[in-house]
């Protein structure tokens, strides 16, 4: 609110009327009266007593929290020194009188200068009141981000089962062939034993050796034979080339025949070139099993 000089202070006739249009509202005769005093001054005043019923009506409010005392003094202070001059007021303002005091119009049997000072605190009550009750500003939220999603781990696949552990599996078939093998009488047959799975239904199988000396893969390699009951016995089935690694006691290979074999008669180990041949001169077998 501003300063104002003595010449801007209203009398108690505008006071009065300036009172009553912002609780009652005015007759016709009184707006009329009103209209004739000091436009400047009216002016210059109606808005703080607007604003001062408004604070009445808002102090008045069931919502509001009491001010704590020292608030409550602190305001009235502030309010005497503020307005005293312009009140006119020889008497300390009532915070509590005016917190409920009806929210509809100010006390009628108030002195006229008092009235003026009174609704002056009034409004400073009300922000005393309105900024205590103002709930305090919420902090920010903070954003949780939400755990990352799991990472599946790739499926762990089983080993795959080793040539003996599918030999074993091959020979628990009751259908299963299974065929010995014998030593022969050439020199590199010394020692060699063995047989040979085969499933005639699957046509799989696997041979098993021990005692076969390691080869030379860049040297010659070892050829299995298949005897077919229904094929010329000049050209067995070829049943796969291998070799027999260094400090090898026993091997299990599986058999890779070359062309179906629709009824084993016999099974022969030769040692061929690199490579392997298509038609063997079977000079050197050191396996052979025959089927039972």
């Amino acid at each position: 609110m501003s300063e104002r000089g003595p010449q801007d202070q209203p009398d108690e006739a505008m006071v009065d009327l300036l009172i009553k249009q912002v609780t009652d509202g005015l007759s016709p005769a009184e707006q009329r009266a009103l209209d004739v005093l000091d436009s400047a001054v009216v002016s210059a005043h109606l808005r703080d007593f607007e604003r001062a019923a408004a604070a009445i009506a808002l102090a008045g409010s069931a919502n509001a929290s009491p001010l704590p005392p020292d608030l409550a003094q602190q305001v009235a202070r502030q309010a005497e020194q503020h307005f005293g001059a312009v009140a006119g007021a020889d008497k300390p303002i009532d915070l509590a009188a005016a917190r409920s005091a009806p929210a509809a119009r100010a006390p009628a049997a108030a002195p006229r200068s008092g009235a003026y000072g009174w609704l002056a605190a009034a409004a400073c009550l009300v922000l005393a009141v309105a900024a205590w009750n103002r709930p305090p500003p919420q902090a920010p939220t903070a954003q949780v981000s939400p755990p990352p999603a799991a990472v599946p781990l790739p499926a762990v696949r089983p080993a795959p089962p080793t040539p003996a552990e599918e030999r074993a599996a091959l020979l628990a078939k009751a259908d299963s062939l299974k065929v010995t093998f014998g030593a022969t009488k050439d020199p590199a047959a010394h020692g060699v034993s063995g047989d040979v799975v085969w499933d005639p239904a699957t046509q799989r199988g696997f041979m098993r050796l021990v005692g076969l000396a390691p080869n030379d893969p860049s040297m010659h390699q070892y050829q299995l034979w298949i005897f077919d009951g229904g094929r010329d016995k000049r050209y067995p089935v070829d049943g796969g080339v291998f070799d027999i690694p260094a400090n090898a006691t026993e091997v299990v290979l599986p058999i890779r025949a070359a062309l179906p074999v629709l009824s084993p008669q016999a099974f022969a180990v030769t040692i061929e070139k690199p490579g392997g041949v298509v038609v063997s001169g079977r000079q050197h077998v050191v396996a052979l099993g025959a089927a039972g």
